[in-house]
């Protein structure tokens, strides 16, 4: 069959520890392997070498979305998959992948990818669906940093973006981090996602990113004012990153001991909100505050959701807390029926964190 024609663009940076790994699964699949490098002083760019003949250099601007687009330029194909270094592709169907091509020439193509992280001090994977395939002709990279693609035409900009599951499994290892690696990691999201603001003061998406950064780095009331000032910007709740967002700010009122401000949160959106994720949020939301009957059955609402799959670990920890909510309530017959689906859940995990 003839090779697609797809160019996996990819930034890098001192990214000795991820890059071969990344580009040696690549290698089957004969796609164009771009790699340009931001400024390495490790063997980021001996490695790359070894694998493709297309690396060059971008002279590092704090500014992630010039270096993809320079990236995109240098491909010879016009579908472009991104990828970080830190990100395996485990498979990939290719003919669906090529019927997709041919099929949403103008949508973007979006990944859930695994991200392997530490939860309860169990390494655990959670999955994200992120838009990561696109026609260059159509779309390219816009902010500095938690950069998204963006129609070229920016008349286009306010439109809902059309998107397709691209038919790969890929894993993200790049959260599965030491505490203090990752409070480095957020120190430098948030250098430029403060600067961002300071120049785009309305800047929704802005306020979440650097509300999540804080949240990480323990700033819960920093995170908590960031997330309510990008809530009083108006974006809809189609967005992800507003539901994101929302459930963000209910967790950052239960670890502040706001348990009403919280469950009024979770129930003034629930309506706009019928997502699996949102389901498990809203039941730990109401677990924290002790209604554990009406956690119970959002719980159960959200393991039969259509999108239950997106709840990775997480659809574990709902089967695990229906089995001890009835445990408690004495029902150990209908505790029984979630068990074995509960350790299908701790075996996809398993089978994830160890591929």
């Amino acid at each position: 069959m003839k090779k697609l024609p797809v160019s996996v663009c990819i930034i890098a940076k001192n990214e000795e520890k991820h890059i071969e790994e990344c580009l040696k699964r690549l290698m089957p699949y004969g796609f164009e392997i771009i790699v340009t490098d931001t400024g390495s002083t490790d063997r980021t760019v001996e490695i790359a070498k070894k694998y493709t003949d297309n690396v060059y250099f971008f002279e590092w601007v704090n500014d992630f979305s010039a270096a993809r687009n320079f990236c995109a330029e240098k491909a010879s194909n016009n579908w472009i998959l991104v990828l970080d270094c830190d990100e395996y592709v485990n498979s990939i169907d290719v003919a669906g992948m090529r019927i997709g091509m041919q099929k949403f020439v103008r949508m973007l193509g979006e990944i859930r990818i695994k991200s392997i992280t530490q939860n309860r001090g169990e390494t655990v994977f959670v999955p994200a669906d992120v838009s990561r395939f696109y026609n260059k002709n159509f779309y390219y990279f816009h902010s500095p940093i938690h950069e998204q693609l963006r129609p070229k035409d920016q008349s286009k900009w306010d439109d809902p973006v059309e998107c397709f599951m691209l038919p790969m499994e890929v894993i993200h290892h790049g959260y599965n981090l030491s505490p203090d690696e990752m409070l480095e990691k957020q120190k430098r999201n948030l250098e430029l996602l403060y600067k961002g603001l300071e120049e785009s003061p309305d800047n929704e998406y802005f306020y979440f990113q650097a509300g999540q950064s804080e949240f990480m780095r323990g700033d819960i009331q920093k995170a908590i004012e960031l997330y309510e000032k990008g809530l009083t910007l108006g974006e809809s709740t189609e967005c992800e990153y507003v539901r994101l967002m929302i459930m963000s700010l209910a967790k950052g009122y239960v670890k502040t001991k706001r348990y009403a401000e919280a469950v009024a949160l979770m129930e003034h959106y629930a309506p706009e909100c019928p997502y699996a994720r949102f389901a498990f949020t809203h039941a730990n939301v109401l677990l924290d505050c002790g209604n554990q009957l009406k956690a119970l059955l959002l719980y159960i609402k959200a393991t039969a959701m259509p999108d239950s799959d997106t709840l990775g670990i997480n659809l574990g920890h709902c089967y695990e807390s229906i089995i001890k909510l009835y445990t408690e309530m004495g029902n150990v017959e209908m505790a029984a029926l979630f068990k074995e689906r509960y350790e299908e859940c701790l075996r996809e995990n398993e089978r994830v964190v160890n591929s």
